[in-house]
């Protein structure tokens, strides 16, 4: 049987306040092409198909497209619910949906209930198991007390126990949206550490012939049977030298697994340069990035005059300006007092002045407006030092 791995499609999220809704939807007219073209028989989607609970209508309306065309073409397509999504308005029509062969899991309490199919070598169950935060679904497998891994695991038990009931040689299949040991992550992942240590063990899955995992937005083998396809597009310059695809996954007669990466659409490539402005605008060798979407870290010791206008006279997509001096005080890891002791208070004024301007000495004025600071302030100090008490 051949299945489509994929996840974290992140539907209505932009990328740096740049709409993605268009690379979106390039990416799903993609996935279409591949269902048909590559003879699939399954997809399956590990969660955060939208990015937040309450998404916009435009990704509302791209969602619902991507459900009639893979209904259209008459080839199961499980989905599950990660962190981002709201597991009740994604379920909502779910019963309906299921006749057109769209198999929405998100009910914590549906875990064991596996979405059947069949090939000329018997039966796949399809095990959906939304994502799972343990403050809210502990009542539900009988646990007083866990975190992630307690209810992942007690979900996983049910599989097994379900799986255990079907004809020998059934083959398992798991969808889940976890963090698991051993994973990558990246920036643009929401923590999920909230109920208690975020990661769960590989372990966990033992027992099934493959895992198609989510959240993590990098694809990445943790066992031949135990996946994450990673987010089809970048969602943070962290990802920039992630290579983006889906895995097909061929599930043999015996549930062995002969896996391929399918690449994904890159709607413009990513781009982390660093170094002086200078540098950054006449290097000939950058000209490659000139229609990237660009991260730029300035080393200048001192902060360049209207930097991100000049970058973008170049690099027009510049959508991250960081300030990195390379050049720092020889002192900056002794400690403050250290630093200052013994030295006159417009000495110690006259150094903070130069570190949150490096490379930039004071002009005479300045100091002149520092010394009668000074002076005023010891004056004050004085003058209340001889009120009668």
């Amino acid at each position: 049987m051949r299945l489509l791995h994929t996840s974290d499609w992140h539907l209505g999220r932009s990328f740096h306040r740049e709409s993605l809704h268009e690379a979106q939807r390039a990416f799903l007219d993609h996935l279409v092409a591949v269902v048909e073209a590559r003879g699939v028989d399954a997809v399956l989607v590990a969660g955060d198909v939208y990015d937040r609970a309450l998404p916009g209508l435009e990704a509302v309306a791209l969602f619902d497209e991507a459900l009639h065309r893979l209904a259209a073409l008459r080839v199961p397509t499980v989905f599950i619910s990660g962190n981002h999504d709201s597991a009740r308005r994604l379920g909502v029509g779910a019963g309906l949906i299921e006749r057109a062969g769209i198999h929405l899991r998100t009910d914590p309490g549906a875990c064991a209930t596996p979405v059947l199919l069949a090939d000329a070598h018997g039966e796949v169950a399809v095990y959906g198991l939304p994502y799972l935060e343990p403050l809210l679904v502990r009542e539900r497998f009988g646990l007083e007390r866990g975190g992630h891994a307690a209810v992942l695991g007690a979900a996983m038990d049910q599989v097994r126990a379900d799986l255990a009931t079907r004809a020998p040689g059934t083959r398992a299949v798991v969808l889940a949206h976890a963090f698991v040991t051993g994973g990558a992550a990246s920036d643009s992942e929401r923590d999920i550490a909230v109920g208690g240590v975020a990661s769960v063990p590989a372990s966990l899955f033992e027992g099934v012939h493959y895992a198609a995992l989510g959240h993590l937005h990098g694809a990445q083998t943790l066992a031949p049977h135990l996946r994450y396809s990673g987010s089809p597009l970048a969602y943070s310059f962290s990802e920039a030298r992630q290579r983006k695809t889906m895995w097909q996954i061929d599930l043999a007669a015996d549930g062995s697994v002969a896996a391929e990466r399918v690449d994904c659409p890159v709607p413009r490539p990513l781009a982390c340069l660093r170094g002086p402005l200078e540098q950054l605008l006449s290097d000939p060798l950058l000209a490659e990035h000139e229609q990237s979407w660009v991260q730029a870290t300035l080393t200048d010791p001192a902060r360049p005059a209207e930097p991100m206008e000049r970058l973008r006279h170049r690099f027009p997509h510049t959508l991250q300006l960081l300030f990195e001096p390379d050049e720092r005080p020889a002192a900056a890891a002794a400690s403050y007092a250290s630093r200052v002791r013994g030295r006159a208070e417009l000495e110690v004024a006259e150094s903070f002045v130069r570190h949150v301007r490096p490379g930039v000495e004071l002009a005479p004025a300045e100091r002149d407006w520092l010394r009668a600071g000074f002076e005023r302030a010891r004056t004050d100090q004085e003058q209340r030092a001889e009120l009668p008490r």
